[in-house]
């Protein structure tokens, strides 16, 4: 399809964090952002679990058209734009797509704000009764921080990033609280206190009614069969009902779609296989707790190399005995020779392999569990590799450069 050449030539132009391009390519569309509220969603991790609990909630509670974007993604780019729980019809998506470019022209708009354009306009189209929107990095500087919202929702902040957002929590914190509307509530959920702190600030500030996740709800009332594996999914699903519980939302209806959640790759198990999109220190220790107490494990991964690779394979190494380095399929990739040498330095027996494919066999011939981690891309590869992808492939494209 020629959009998704058009697309894939994007990545060029790599980030350019600010909303003003966005304003003004909006504006040539007719302003799509307007005709909409949505729930938006900044952190570091955690926020596309939460908007895929929401999305689930919000269905099963009755709310038709419930629309949601989200990024990076695994494998087809059809998983950003999601409508009542399926990737968009690519007619439809396509029809959005060549709509956008259109009104790009030769502009130096990037990946991710092309394709958040083809989200504001899909949902201008659409008209969803519920409307979920992931920041892609950041908030205050982020494409989708130019949308309409009904509430603000703030997850686990970690340090990522940090040479666009800040070396410190207290500066990401504030990247992220750049979300906060005026009026508009804000849901934070579990932190540090440093960033509780910059948080209900910014919300201050707005005359944004503040709710600290904890506060308002508790482990006891997630559902039964909640579909989400891992410690910290549960934090997630806290952070969800806290925001169900905002909007008046969270039904005896609305917790059955707990157990329907679908968000892949994300401590996902497959027969002997955990894939999770674990990248970076803080998911890398959400990870390792909840395999607390199992393993060993035999570890295949691979990281882009931009990551605080040694940081994430000190964390792992304790529940790790062999690991197999791979390359992931970006351009950013690490490769697997360097990977393994950190690897070793972490005091974890390791080997490169030339594909994803071998890896995953070496390991499963260790006798041991397998764990696949490092990257959301090699998370997808691994998806498609095992056969659990679980929507068609229809529109591949690699990932912007973020």
């Amino acid at each position: 399809m020629k959009w998704l050449d058009e697309l894939a030539a994007r990545r060029a132009f790599g980030m350019k964090p600010g909303t003003e391009p966005m304003l003004r390519l909006c504006g040539r569309l007719r302003d799509p952002q307007r005709t909409f509220r949505a729930v938006h969603i900044a952190g570091t991790n955690g926020k596309g679990a939460v908007a895929a609990t929401l999305d689930a909630a919000f269905r099963a509670g009755g709310f038709k058209r419930v629309f949601r974007y989200t990024s990076p993604h695994l494998v087809d780019i059809s998983e950003r734009f999601f409508l009542d729980g399926s990737p968009v019809d690519e007619q439809m998506l396509a029809r959005a797509a060549e709509e956008v470019f259109k009104a790009i022209g030769q502009g130096e708009t990037t990946f991710f704000e092309a394709l958040t354009a083809v989200a504001f306009l899909l949902c201008s189209r659409i008209r969803p009764e519920r409307a979920i929107f992931e920041c892609g990095l950041g908030g205050r500087l982020d494409a989708t921080n130019v949308c309409e919202s009904e509430l603000s929702v703030i997850t686990r902040i970690g340090l990522d990033h940090c040479s666009w957002l800040g070396s410190t929590l207290e500066a990401i914190a504030g990247e992220k609280a750049g979300i906060v509307r005026r009026g508009v509530p804000v849901v934070l959920g579990r932190n540090e206190s440093q960033v509780i702190d910059v948080v209900r600030r910014a919300a201050k500030e707005k005359d944004a009614p503040f709710y600290y996740a904890p506060d308002i709800a508790d482990e006891s009332e997630i559902p039964a069969g909640f579909s989400l594996g891992g410690s910290f999914n549960r934090e997630n699903a806290v952070t969800a009902i806290a925001a169900l519980k905002t909007l008046g939302a969270f039904s005896p209806d609305a917790a059955k779609g707990f157990a329907n959640v679908t968000w892949p790759g994300r401590f996902q198990r497959v027969g002997d296989v955990i894939v999770d999109g674990a990248h970076n220190p803080p998911a890398a220790r959400a990870l390792a707790d909840s395999l607390a107490g199992t393993g060993p494990y035999a570890l295949v991964a691979g990281f882009c190399a931009d990551k605080d690779v040694a940081s994430v394979l000190k964390i792992l190494a304790p529940i790790a005995d062999r690991s197999f380095a791979v390359r992931i399929d970006n351009p950013r990739s690490m490769e697997a020779r360097d990977t393994a040498e950190l690897m070793r330095e972490a005091g974890i027996d390791a080997v490169p392999r030339n594909s994803l494919a071998e890896a995953i066999s070496r390991a499963r011939d260790t006798g041991r569990e397998v764990l696949v981690c490092g990257s959301l891309f090699l998370a997808g590869e691994a998806l498609l590799s095992l056969g659990a992808y679980p929507w068609p492939v229809r529109s591949r494209c690699v990932n912007e450069s973020l």
